[in-house]
């Protein structure tokens, strides 16, 4: 495995700006990164697909999904004074988002640089400051003093897409990574990294890379992607929440440094059983480590694709994100390379009998 281009990968997705909807900056980003891999073609939802070179008329299909949108927030309107009331896209807590950068798409399609701002301790009152934080309390403020400046000025319109203002960094010593947007752009690098460790070997199974949209809101581009590929089983890449900082360590099954988790179930999806045991068991005898989670709230694009069909088996390979859903996430390399080694070895090994014991 190339290192430094899986890290180099990872910074490129990352620092790529696109709230679902608007994922075409990322598109960009991957065809760079896929180039030569296979064949790009992409939908009207904004799916991307990428088919591998190598692939054989009469195979079984695999798709190897990860979502290329992240959470963010959209324009709602602009006030007289110039402050930009906004909603959210995805989900995010409200304590989570003042007092940090955005970035604002306008209309020329630059990105404006805006802080998320309330109002300062020193107008509240007591009632003001125990209440409890609702996005409405939140604005965005380019440094505007009117509407007709925003507009004018800084071209910012209405439904203008915003996205957190983050740099993903390395830290070499310690193997982490801190930035935007981990769910799911460190799963788009591992879908991108295992079909370079790929590249070139002859398979029993055709491989498409599925970089779908909108998971955010609603898991809507694996909608498409599950009908348009057919696939007859499916990986699915995803930058799943971190839970060692916040539940008992016996509870812990999703921490950093501990390798991929795969779910047995979340609140859309019942993993297939069969696939998840041959998973767990290839990565038992290869020395892979895994994490195994159960999960009852959140979900992925295994959601719809799973129901695609006749039922499509597919498996998470989750990599540990700390503090998805908000500006700044970590993660390791560690856990990315592990994850991108268990789906090449099931990869290697896969073949229609074994497709059709699931």
């Amino acid at each position: 495995m190339n290192t430094q281009d899986l890290i180099q990968s990872i910074k490129r997705i990352s620092d790529a700006n696109g709230i679902s909807g608007f994922e075409d900056e990322v598109l960009h980003v991957i065809r760079a990164e896929g180039a030569g891999l296979g064949t790009f073609e992409e939908d009207r939802i904004r799916n991307l697909y990428l088919y591998r070179h190598e692939n054989k008329a009469g195979r079984p299909i695999v798709q190897l999904n990860a979502h290329t949108d992240e959470v963010g927030f959209m324009v709602k309107a602009i006030r007289p004074d110039g402050m930009i009331e906004f909603i959210t896209i995805g989900g995010w807590i409200p304590t989570n988002v003042p007092a940090h950068m955005v970035r604002i798409l306008n209309k020329d399609g630059v990105y404006v640089p805006a802080v998320v701002a309330s109002k300062p301790p020193h107008f509240m009152s007591e009632a003001e400051k125990k209440a409890p934080l609702e996005i409405t309390n939140l604005v965005l403020d380019v440094g505007a003093s009117s509407s007709e400046e925003v507009i004018k000025e800084y071209r910012i319109g209405i439904a203008a897409p915003v996205v957190p203002e983050v740099s993903c960094t390395f830290d070499e010593k310690h193997g982490l990574f801190i930035g935007k947007a981990f769910d799911c752009r460190i799963g788009c690098a591992s879908t991108l990294a295992t079909l370079k460790e790929l590249q070139g070997m002859d398979l029993k199974v055709n491989l498409v890379g599925d970089f779908s949209s909108q998971e955010e809101v609603g898991t809507r581009g694996s909608i498409v992607s599950a009908n348009t590929i057919k696939a007859d089983l499916a990986i699915v890449f995803e930058g799943c929440p971190a839970d060692d900082t916040v539940v008992p360590s016996y509870q812990a099954q999703t921490c950093l440094k501990k390798g991929p988790m795969l779910r047995h179930i979340d609140s859309r999806m019942i993993t297939n059983p069969r696939f998840q045991r041959y998973a767990l068991n290839l990565a038992q005898e290869l020395g892979i480590p895994v994490q195994e989670a159960v999960r009852s709230a959140g979900a992925t694009n295994g959601a719809p694709i799973h129901l695609a069909h006749d039922g499509i088996p597919a498996i998470v390979i989750g990599v540990p994100v700390r503090y998805a859903h908000t500006h700044y996430g970590i993660s390791t390399l560690f856990d990315v390379e592990q994850a991108v080694r268990l789906a090449k070895e099931i990869l290697l090994r896969m073949d229609s009998k074994t497709i059709r014991s699931f």
